[in-house]
C-alpha cells in the first residue's frame, strides 16, 4: 500500500542551535544505556505515578488530522476495529471513542499503572474497548487480538520512546493483527523539534536519541 506523508518539514536551525548540536557529541555511557533499557518500564510506571492522568492533554484532533479514520470505511456506519498501541492513560483513546460511536478499540501500554488508569476512567466500557499491558517489542499482540482483525493502528508519540534497534519489532508485531491493506497512523517527534533542543549536554544516547531527567527516552525522526 501507499505511504502517505502529511505535516511539517524539519525546522531550520538558527546558527546558535546548530552549534549547540554540533558540540553535543558525548554519549551517555554504555553501562547507563543498558540500565535505562532494562528499567524502561519502571521509569514509565514512575512517570505515571508522579503525574497521574494530568500530564498530557486530551487529543481531540485525531479525527481532524487523520482523515483515514473515516476514509477507510467501505460504508458510512461501518464499525471499525482499531488498536491504539501505547495508549498511555487514554488521552487519545477516549476522545476518539466519544467522537466516533462506530469504533471498537483495543488499547495497550507498556506501563501497568497507565493501563489501570484507563480501566478506572468513567468512559471505559468493555463493550467498546479492551485494554491490556504489553511490551510491544516482545509481547505477542496475538495473545489479546485476533490475527488480521484490525482496521487501523495508531502509533502516536509511542515509537520515539522505544530504542531505535527495537522499533522494527514493534512494526512486525502490529503487522500480525492488521487486516491486509489497512493502515497505521503515525505521529511523533521530528528532527530539531524544540523538545530536542532543550536537552542539556550529557543527555545524548545516540543519533537523534536522548534521555530525559526521569529516565524516559525520546527519539526524533527524520522524514
Amino acid at each position: 500500500g501507499a505511504f502517505q506523508k502529511k505535516g511539517h518539514s524539519a525546522r531550520v536551525l538558527s546558527p546558535e542551535e546548530a552549534e549547540k548540536l554540533r558540540k553535543d557529541q558525548v554519549l551517555v555511557s554504555e553501562f547507563k544505556q543498558l540500565k535505562l533499557e532494562k528499567e524502561a518500564q519502571k521509569n514509565w510506571d514512575l512517570f505515571y505515578k508522579r503525574n497521574s492522568i494530568n500530564f498530557f492533554k486530551d487529543r481531540h484532533w485525531t479525527t481532524r488530522e487523520f482523515q483515514e479514520l473515516k476514509a477507510c470505511r467501505e460504508f458510512a456506519d461501518q464499525k471499525l476495529t482499531i488498536l491504539e498501541a501505547g495508549c498511555g492513560v487514554g488521552n487519545c483513546l477516549f476522545p476518539l471513542l466519544e467522537e466516533d460511536l462506530n469504533i471498537f478499540a483495543y488499547a495497550c501500554d507498556f506501563s501497568p499503572r497507565a493501563v489501570e488508569y484507563v480501566k478506572k476512567n468513567a468512559l471505559y466500557s468493555t463493550e467498546r474497548c479492551k485494554v491490556f499491558q504489553c511490551d510491544l517489542t516482545k509481547d505477542d499482540l496475538l495473545d489479546n487480538i485476533p490475527a488480521d482483525s484490525v482496521d487501523v493502528v495508531t502509533l502516536i508519540f509511542v515509537l520515539s520512546a522505544i530504542h531505535p534497534d527495537k522499533m522494527h519489532l514493534v512494526l512486525r508485531n502490529i503487522y500480525k493483527v492488521l487486516k491486509p491493506g489497512k493502515c497505521v497512523l503515525f505521529r511523533d517527534y521530528g528532527l530539531y523539534d524544540h523538545a530536542m533542543l532543550r536537552f542539556k549536554s550529557g543527555s545524548k544516547l545516540g543519533e537523534n536519541f536522548y534521555v530525559r531527567q526521569d529516565g524516559t527516552r525520546s527519539y526524533f525522526f527524520t522524514e
